[in-house]
Formats: structure tokens, sequence, C-alpha cells
């Protein structure tokens, strides 16, 4: 099939999906459409890539600058945002009333900046790094917040996934790169990286929204009465199978084993017998518990699966960046340790020019120390409260907070996903926030659809926000 045809023959197939899984009887806000376009460009490449307008990046004094049409992108989603936010003053209030730790780690981040090597580039890294919270406001206050969540993640999916299927079979130039190979006989290797701009990328996406596909597809196995029920099956089956198919083109053990893990904590938590606090502890234990055993204590197992013990050479990453960590109380500053001398130094050990770290909680500490890691882990103490909280009282939206939490959790062993623009961070975000009224509702407010428990158990949140925005 010609490239334009197969264009076109896909765009009207993401129309089907949408067409598929509509429902007009519970709308939802039109500013849900910002976090949806800033998660599309999370989950894919920047648009200055797209417009072929990137800097030159073989340099690391390229990393200083940025990109001047990114930034202005991000400015009128971020301008937007806040807008919108605006509107819903009392909504917004008592979020971050409710949610102290997670102020408090932003709050630690922006003050970093005074004791970077370069204090403006953090400052707007951190900016950017706001947006994401600011999107995750938007989803949980609007007015259907469940409703809110789902489109989030199926109105994202149906564009990055079908489009990543697009470029990966017609459009090589796009949708595939090579890298360095694993022997002299082969010294490079083909990469299928669909929208993303490597390979992990694209793997991440498939686990992200994917999951939500997981997600969705049983929760509405279970919704007989639902008159839409077919048609919603069929776009969510058609979303899983483009999933399973880019997984088995991306290579990403990371996202894939993350995807396993949490659609077997969905399929399990749909259980009686896993539905009590203690079973659910063991679940999520055992299942992080494996995951570092694996890649920390007996690295070798891998390679009984045929992968390489060392990480793809992250071992030796992480050997060679801890030489160079600053402060370890304090860190470099916010976003600041891949930059100047550093990254020179760096990028004169391995010809590949890595940027990161491949693990999150090593980021952390390279950037913000022992203190920033420290108020990281009391987000994830009181975040895993929550979701427990929310899966005991309200299991259908419960499941998939706690999908997305362990998934966070998880993913950030091998990779850095705590970053400034980052799908993994804003979803694990949006499950670690509370929501004021919501993880314990009062059984007389309790209302029969899952819709209208949403709206009634919180009533100091004014319905009339999204009539405006």
């Amino acid at each position: 099939m010609p490239p334009e045809i197969a264009a076109f023959v896909f765009a009207i197939g993401i129309l089907g999906l949408f067409w598929l899984d509509r429902d007009p009887e519970t709308p939802t806000s039109v500013g849900l459409w910002i976090p949806v376009v800033w998660l599309l460009i999370a989950g894919s490449r920047p648009v200055s890539t797209w417009l072929h307008m990137t800097p030159p990046t073989n340099q690391p004094d390229a990393y200083l600058d940025g990109s001047p049409i990114d930034r202005i992108v991000l400015a009128a989603l971020l301008t937007l945002a806040l807008f919108v936010l605006l509107k819903r003053g009392q909504q917004v209030t008592s979020l971050l009333r409710a949610n102290f730790p997670i102020l408090l780690f932003f709050m630690y981040c922006a003050i970093s900046a005074l004791w970077s090597d370069y204090p403006d580039v953090a400052i707007k890294r951190w900016i950017k790094f706001v947006g994401n919270l600011a999107m995750v406001l938007i989803v949980l206050t609007d007015t259907r917040r469940i409703v809110a969540v789902k489109r989030l993640l199926t109105h994202t999916g149906f564009v990055l996934l079908p489009l990543s299927v697009l470029l990966v079979k017609y459009f090589p130039d796009l949708g595939r790169m090579y890298s360095p190979g694993d022997s002299v006989l082969s010294p490079w290797k083909l990469m299928y990286i669909g929208v993303s701009d490597t390979k992990n990328g694209l793997g991440a996406i498939c686990l992200l929204f994917g999951l939500g596909a997981v997600w969705r597809f049983t929760e509405t196995l279970r919704e007989k009465d639902d008159p839409h029920r077919r048609r919603r099956l069929i776009a969510l089956t058609a979303l899983l199978l483009v999933t399973l198919w880019l997984f088995s083109k991306a290579d990403s053990m990371t996202s894939l084993s993350c995807f396993l893990v949490a659609s077997i904590l969905i399929m399990a938590t749909n259980l009686r017998l896993a539905r009590s606090r203690a079973m659910v502890h063991l679940l999520v234990v055992g299942s992080l518990s494996l995951s570092v055993l694996a890649i920390f204590v007996m690295p070798n197992l891998l390679a009984t699966f045929g992968r390489d013990p060392t990480l793809t050479g992250r071992t030796d990453i992480w050997k060679a960046v801890l030489d160079m960590a600053g402060s370890p109380v304090c860190g470099t500053g916010f976003e600041s340790f891949w930059l100047g001398p550093r990254l020179q130094r760096i990028w004169t050990m391995y010809w590949w020019h890595p940027n990161e770290a491949h693990n999150g909680y090593l980021e952390l500490f390279l950037n913000l120390g022992w203190l920033g890691i420290a108020l990281f882990t009391a987000i994830v103490v009181t975040g895993y409260r929550n979701v427990i909280s929310a899966l005991m009282t309200d299991p259908d939206s419960g499941r998939i907070r706690l999908a997305y939490f362990v998934v966070g959790i998880m993913f950030n062993f091998t990779e850095s996903g705590f970053r400034m623009i980052d799908p993994v961070w804003l979803l694990f975000l949006l499950t670690a926030v509370v929501v004021p009224g919501v993880e314990v509702p009062h059984p007389s407010n309790y209302a029969v659809t899952q819709d209208e428990h949403w709206l009634e158990v919180d009533n100091s949140f004014d319905s009339r926000s999204t009539e405006i925005v």
C-alpha cells in the first residue's frame, strides 16, 4: 500500500476509534483537551522535531538553549491550563491543600535552581515540570473525574499507538532508526520507534496506554447493561491488538515487564480474594521485590531470558555518574546534572552520547540529593496510602490507580521517568494525588452509577465549572 493511501486509511481508522468510544451523554469539559495535547507531546516527540526544526544536539551546549518553538508551544498550553484552573479556583485550592507533600517537593525543586550551575536553565525546566501538575489538576477538577481519566488515556492512545504502526510500516524514515549493535559483525541494529524518538519511548507509550485499554476493557466487560458496550469493546480490542503488535517490535523489556505486572494486578483485584488490604500489599510487594531481585541482586537471572546482565550498559553508566555526583545532600540542582562540563566528560566516555542515567531514583539523587529523595519518598508513601484507600472504597478507579502507581515505581528501576515532560511521571502523579472527599465516601452519598459517585462525594467542587472551560 502506498504511504499516502496508508496515511488516509489510518486517519479514518483513528476517527473510527473515537466514534466507537463516543459517549455524548456524559460530557467532560473542553479544557480536558489541554492535558490530552500535553500528553500527546510528552508521549511522542517535541513539536520542533516533527517540524524538522530541532536545534543541533551534537554539542553539550545545545542542551542549554533548547528549542524556541517548543518553548512557545508548551508555554501556550500552560497558559491555557492556568486559565482553566483559575476558573476552578475553589476545587484547585482544595486539591493543593490536600497534597502538601507534592507541593513541598515541587517547591524544593524550584529552590534547588539556586545552586545549579545554570539557574536560568533549571528554572525554565522547572516551569515545564510544573506543567505536569497543572495537567493533572485539570483532569481531577473535572466534574466527571473518572470519565475525564478514561478519555485522557483512550484519546491519547487512539492517536499515538495507531500512528506508531503507520510510521513503522509505511514511513520507515520516521518510524525506525539504527542504533549500535552488539558486535563487530553487526555494528548496527534496526530499532522500531514509532512516534517516539527511541525504542524505549515506544515501549513506554505501549505500556501506559495499553494498560489503560486493559483497564477499560475489563471494566466494559462487566457493564452488561451499557447500550454502547459492543462498540466500545471493538475499539478497545483494536487498541489492545495494536499495543501487542508494537510491543513485539519495540523490544523494550522494561515496558513489557511493567505491562504484564500491572495487567495482572488489574485482573487480580477483580477477584474477591485479592480485594483485602493484606492481599493487595502482598501482590505489590511481591511484584516489586521480584524486579529488584532480578535487576540489582541477581542480574544473571536476566541472562536466562536472553537479556544483558549489565542492562545494556546501564550499570556502567550508573557507576560513572555516581563518581561525578555533586553534593550528596542537595545534588547539582533541578535537572542540572546533564549539563556543561559533566555532560562533556560523559560524552568523551561514551561515543553514543547518553543524556540520562536510565534510573529515575539515581536521576533524583544526582539533581536533588538525599533531601530530594526524602521528599519524593513522602510522595510515594502518601500516594500509596491514597491508592490503597481508593481501591478499597472505589475498586473500579482504584485498579488503574494501583496499576499506574506500581508502573511508576517499577519503570524507574531501569529508566528515567521522573523528569520534566514524561508520560510516566504525569500518570504516576495522577495516581498519587489525594482527591478531597473521594477517598472515604459516606454511605448516604454513594450514588448508583460511577459517574454520579464522583460528583456526589465531593460537595466542595462546583459542578458549574465545566460549563465555561
